[in-house]
């Protein structure tokens, strides 16, 4: 059966941030290369993506990529972005993720509009500062509102931004989408609206926009404007003892789209 073209895409975008002259097998299956310089994950850790039934994993060094591929021969490539099932077959010190990867066409794409209008205002805006610290660290964090290379689509109560998104440019004509809501004006469809005029944005510029996500209420916001899960991402940093594979460095544990954006350099 031929890969659909949006699979493709985001196929072809993995492969080019693991920077190493492998792809995902055809037809299901695992490939295990060899990159030092791998976008999927931080220096000297694992990096694991799975798309369309096929995995892509990136190791730090050569002496890691045997008792790797051993380690996960035979398992399918949802177990690869298990956090358990991966605990089980190699001695894993710390996992960033998993986080589902969706995308969407100019032909799935459902906007949405309303319930409050969504202004639009320059992506290095004071206001979106103010939601961020309003969110909290760990969410802006996780949002990334101030890497996004678009400008920022937002929606003001009383004067005051409480949800705004935006993307930022990717590799191969890929919008990776941010998008961020004040606590207290959760649950109201403020995100779906001001992420619609993100997502109508990106395709209108002829990008493929991507959707990162690691918490249920954000993957709810993707499907309900047509994203399709079409893969999950995840990072390994394997322990340092004599059973498990050398060559790998140790790094502090970072939270999850902080540590993916300085891999990728995005």
């Amino acid at each position: 059966m031929p890969t659909r073209p949006l699979l493709l895409e985001a196929r072809r975008l993995w492969e080019e941030l693991a920077r190493a002259p492998r792809s995902f097998p055809p037809g299901g299956g695992v490939t295990v290369t060899v990159s030092p310089e791998s976008a999927l994950c931080p220096p000297g850790w694992v990096g694991v993506v799975a798309l369309g039934g096929s995995a892509l994993v990136t190791v730090p060094a050569e002496t890691a990529a045997a008792p790797v591929r051993t380690a996960l021969a035979g398992l399918p490539a949802e177990a690869l972005v298990d956090e358990a099932s991966l605990r089980a077959v190699l001695p894993v010190a710390g996992v960033l993720g998993p986080a589902a990867l969706a995308y969407v066409s100019p032909g799935g794409f459902r906007p949405v509009s309303g319930p409050a209008a969504v202004e639009r205002l320059p992506g290095d805006h004071p206001a979106l500062r103010a939601l961020e610290e309003a969110a909290g660290r760990e969410e802006a964090g996780e949002a990334a509102l101030d890497d996004i290379t678009s400008a920022a689509f937002v929606v003001r109560e009383h004067g005051r931004v409480v949800a705004a998104a935006g993307h930022r440019s990717w590799p191969r004509r890929t919008a990776h989408l941010s998008v961020l809501t004040a606590p207290e004006a959760r649950g109201r469809g403020l995100a779906r609206a001001a992420a619609s005029a993100a997502v109508a944005d990106a395709l209108a510029a002829g990008l493929l926009p991507q959707w990162r996500a690691r918490h249920p209420a954000s993957r709810r916001v993707a499907a309900a404007l047509g994203f399709e899960e079409l893969g999950t991402q995840l990072s390994l940093e394997l322990s340092r003892n004599p059973a498990a594979p050398q060559g790998l460095s140790s790094h502090s544990r970072l939270p999850c789209a902080a540590s993916l954006r300085a891999a990728t350099g995005a």
